[in-house]
């Protein structure tokens, strides 16, 4: 067994999720900001008396979409922050982890051999005290 295990594979397989859910909130973020700005130029380069209709309806489902995509960056950006916090508490623990295991293996190699071999009782085989 060694000493220091190498850093967990699924401590680096969440790391990796996160850094694509980063990406991913980023790209939703632009997205939100680029449809914000369309819909800025639409309603001021769009006469007013052209604003009505199914061209009105189309501004205001752009200013809808808008709001659900940022909420959705925002959502993502707090779920983000969620799993950051789970990976940074699952790294403690697995160094902890780590080291417990360390101790124990330094504890048992420092037993005497005829403690460690014949001369534990085993427990096992015992029945239950009856009552």
């Amino acid at each position: 067994m060694p000493k220091h295990p190498p850093k967990s594979a699924s401590l680096t397989s969440l790391e990796r999720v996160l850094d694509q859910n980063v990406a991913i909130q980023d790209t939703v973020g632009q997205s939100a900001g680029e449809l914000c700005l369309i819909n800025t130029v639409l309603k001021q380069e769009v006469p007013r008396h052209a604003q009505n209709g199914v061209v009105a309806q189309a501004l205001q489902k752009t200013d809808e979409l808008e709001s659900r995509i940022q909420a959705s960056a925002d959502d993502l950006a707090q779920v983000n922050a969620a799993l950051k916090h789970e990976i940074s508490k699952r790294a403690a623990l697995e160094r902890q982890l780590a080291s417990t295991q360390s101790a124990l293996e330094q504890a048992q190699d420092a037993m005497p051999e005829s403690s460690s071999q014949g001369n534990s009782k085993d427990f096992s085989s015992r029945q239950p005290a009856s009552r």
